[in-house]
């Protein structure tokens, strides 16, 4: 998966923090959602501009971000 398609930073959008595609969504706030047991079904269901690709890319970035990864490597 290419993050670099998915996962944008811009000064410009929420303070410079990693955003799905260059909207106000924040990695975090993805992340968060499912952290408080809601189902990629229901993110997509009460949020229709995002995509299961966008999740999976939190998913993703946060996992890299993690490990020390940069968002421009692809495993």
């Amino acid at each position: 998966m290419n993050h670099s398609d998915r996962i944008t930073i811009d000064a410009d959008i929420c303070h410079g923090k990693p955003c799905v595609r260059g909207m106000r969504w924040p990695v975090e706030i993805i992340i968060d959602m499912l952290g408080s047991g809601m189902s990629m079904d229901d993110i997509l269901e009460d949020h229709p501009e995002l995509e299961k690709e966008d999740i999976l890319a939190s998913l993703n970035f946060a996992k890299l971000y993690l490990t020390g990864r940069s968002i421009n490597e692809v495993a």
